[in-house]
């Protein structure tokens, strides 16, 4: 093993040797190669570098030459454009100094313009006060030969043009007027008409007491009870006053409000019937009236939808409606009242080609505050507009029962058509009752408003106070004066009064001649 080592040894040894002598022989030999090679190179660098300044130095020529070229182009056409320039100067030079002589000779005629106006308003100033003078002249020569003044002439003439411009639109209002009532009268009678003819409805009178017959005398004494225990309950469940009095056989029964009588009414009855009266049996049967009564109620206000022909209204107001069979206005019964004016509506609403469905719909709710009025502060529009709203009535329902009095301007057809037939429903023979006391006050105020105007001799109310007769003066009030005073006195008696329908201002002009042959 120690011989391989030291041969291995030997051997690496000869290698490092060698290897050294080799490598020193192969340099010097490319050295000599490289040095020949590097003095061909340089003096082909030479060669080339030579070749490179001549063509650098050709170039430099030609470039300068070129430079030379485009500045001697360039400084000529400035040249050019500068002599162009100075030719548009010139000829603008040329326009300033024209227009400058004609603003010139323009600022002259302007001047001696001027001038002459100067002198002409001198003259117009002067012949103005001339002309003044002459005028007041001519007015104190007027004065004196007319013997007024300035002022009365003027009075006098104003005074004239008036009466002429009043006579003249008193004719332009009659034929007008003339006019438009020869179709509208004709028209609207017809609609009128044809609507009443239709419509039948049954009118009942009501009160504000209700009488119930007794068998005998011995039951007063039997209501009234021991030491009136009995008159007293019933009096405080129905909140109704019982009248017993010497009248024979019967019981009055009074309040203000129409269910609470009729609750007490058919209570009174059963308990006459029954014969047992006593405060537990009261009780009772108070309360069976009053589920009565409120049956009675939703099945007459469904009825009246029936007959009108009216569906989809809301329950409550189906029972509201049943509640005006007990509420009377002017003597009228509510329900009819409104039964009527529904119909009244859906036949005008054909004639005019209206909704006809929506009409009555309107009309049956127009009053339908009057239900409740009585329980909820405010007037029966505004309470019947909270409740159609409540019940999301729609808006021309809505608007036809704020308006129907007047109160605001209807909007929709339907609407005019419900104040239409609420005033016919009103006003015709035998629908209200009025005390005397109401009735007299009202045809005493509407003959001092007639009364009251210039020109009036005397006037009558007639016909019920439906119509008013005035005579005038012939001598204050002539044919044209007519028709402006019976236009006023409508407006004022509209202003003044509240009535049903509408009243007839009739005015009568007469002149009389007497002579006596003798």
């Amino acid at each position: 093993m120690i011989v391989a080592i030291v041969a291995i040894v030997a051997v690496c040894v000869t290698l490092l040797i060698a290897v050294p002598v080799v490598s020193k022989t192969a340099v010097d030999k490319k050295v000599r190669e490289d040095a020949e090679k590097i003095g061909t190179a340089e003096e082909k660098a030479r060669n080339i570098i030579d070749e490179a300044l001549k063509t650098a130095e050709t170039k430099k020529r030609e470039a300068l030459l070129e430079v030379k070229e485009e500045s001697l182009k360039a400084k000529n056409e400035a040249e050019k454009e500068n002599r162009e320039r100075r030719l548009e100067l010139q000829k603008y030079e040329k326009r300033v100094l024209s227009k400058e002589e004609s603003i010139d000779r323009k600022a002259d005629a302007l001047e001696r313009r001027e001038n002459d106006i100067t002198a002409k308003e001198a003259e117009i100033r002067k012949k103005g006060k001339q002309i003044n003078e002459l005028h007041d002249q001519g007015v104190q020569e007027l004065e004196r030969i007319s013997g007024l003044t300035s002022e009365q002439a003027k009075e006098y003439l104003l005074k004239s043009v008036e009466d002429e411009v009043k006579i003249d639109t008193a004719k332009i209002y009659k034929e007008l007027v003339t006019q438009a009532k020869a179709d509208a009268d004709k028209k609207a009678k017809e609609y009128v008409v044809t609507a009443i003819q239709k419509c039948a409805v049954d009118h009942v009178s009501e009160s504000t007491i209700s009488v119930v017959q007794l068998p005998n005398d011995e039951m007063k004494g039997r209501i009234i009870g021991r030491e009136g225990r009995n008159i007293r309950t019933l009096e405080t469940l129905t909140g109704v006053d019982l009248i017993i009095d010497d009248t024979p056989e019967a019981v009055v029964l009074s309040s203000f409000d129409p269910i609470r009588r009729e609750v007490a009414r058919i209570a009174l009855e059963k308990l006459i019937v029954d014969g047992r009266i006593h405060p537990a049996r009261i009780e009772e049967m108070v309360t069976k009236a009053q589920k009565e009564v409120d049956a009675t109620i939703r099945e007459e206000g469904e009825a009246a939808t029936l007959e009108v022909g009216v569906h989809g209204i809301h329950p409550e107001l189906v029972r509201l409606l049943g509640r005006m069979k007990f509420r009377t206005s002017y003597g009228q019964n509510a329900l009819k009242h409104s039964i009527e004016v529904a119909q009244l509506a859906g036949l005008l609403a054909g004639e005019v080609g209206a909704d006809v469905r929506l009409a009555k719909r309107a009309g049956l709710l127009h009053d339908i505050g009057k239900s409740i009025d009585h329980e909820v502060e405010g007037s029966h529009i505004q309470i019947g507009v909270d409740l159609c709203r409540k019940y999301k009535e729609p808006a021309i329902v809505v608007n036809a029962v704020e308006s129907h009095h007047g109160d605001v301007e209807p909007q929709s057809l339907v609407a005019c058509l419900v104040q239409a037939a609420d005033a016919i429903s009103a006003a015709r023979p035998g629908a209200r009752r009025e005390t005397l006391e109401t009735y007299t006050n009202r045809l005493k105020q509407l003959e001092d408003i007639t009364n009251s105007f210039q020109g009036v001799d005397k006037s009558f109310a007639i016909q019920a106070g439906r119509e008013v007769r005035v005579m005038v003066i012939p001598d204050q009030i002539n044919d044209d004066e007519m028709v402006l005073l019976a236009r006023s006195i409508s407006k004022q008696i509209e202003a003044e009064l509240e009535y049903p329908g509408q009243i007839k201002v009739n005015v009568i002009r007469e002149s009389r001649v007497t002579d006596y042959a003798k």
